[in-house]
């Protein structure tokens, strides 16, 4: 089972799920399953007879996981599957790092006591499956950051938000997650409410920037020794 969720997954008052069509996302799909390889080229008639489809959704398709950082184009080489790797994903974290913070502060000076219910009821039943199959943990984790983000009116920001939280679950399929980083998610979650209910802006943010940052070094330590360890 691939441990991804895709965008068409959003509820649907978020602009842009009504963007993505069935071939861009079924690329962005393979891309993060692994069935479409890193550095694999991307020719669009392939794609289409792939897909079932006309040229012009899969150019569209390119074009919009270009901008997703997926796909590379360049006039001599025609599109291809980014490479990811460490640096890819670092990139990726501290971004998130700067932008998520910015998110949570908004949500501290809005959140309610059923706000705060609702993040509880997600980290009982995160804390009850303790990491023990890892695509449930991943949409119980969604869940649990989608109800701090989710009204937030900055819809780009979220979208951002949203699509690099994408790419990064399908790097991640597959891949428990280290007791170390487990006892970490969990006692930062534990935090988080604990500030949403003192109103603790700065604590807030502190931890989800804390949080953001502890995600990315479990994804790239494992890429690094993955690359290191002997076939």
């Amino acid at each position: 089972m691939v441990n991804l969720i895709d965008p068409a997954d959003m509820p649907p008052d978020l602009p842009w799920t009504a963007e993505d069509g069935p071939v861009c996302r079924r690329i962005r799909q393979d891309i993060l399953a692994g069935r479409i390889s890193s550095n694999e080229r991307l020719k669009v008639s392939e794609l289409a007879a792939l897909y079932g489809t006309s040229t012009n959704p899969v150019r569209e398709a390119l074009h919009q996981l270009r901008g997703e950082g997926l796909v590379m184009i360049s006039p001599n080489r025609g599109a291809r599957v980014r490479q990811i790797d460490e640096a890819y994903v670092r990139d990726i974290y501290e971004l998130a790092s700067l932008f998520e913070p910015y998110l949570i502060r908004w949500f501290v000076g809005i959140c309610t006591d059923h706000d705060i219910d609702r993040l509880q009821r997600v980290q009982d039943q995160i804390e009850t499956l303790n990491f023990a199959e890892n695509l449930q943990h991943s949409n119980l984790d969604q869940q649990f950051h989608q109800i701090m983000y989710e009204r937030h009116y900055n819809r780009m920001t979220v979208e951002l938000w949203w699509r690099k939280r994408t790419i990064l679950t399908g790097i991640n399929r597959d891949h428990m997650i280290s007791r170390r980083r487990q006892r970490e998610v969990l006692d930062e979650h534990r935090g988080l409410i604990a500030a949403l209910r003192a109103h603790d802006e700065d604590r807030a943010a502190a931890l989800i920037a804390q949080h953001v940052r502890g995600a990315g070094r479990h994804i790239t330590d494992r890429i690094r020794s993955e690359r290191n360890s002997p076939e």
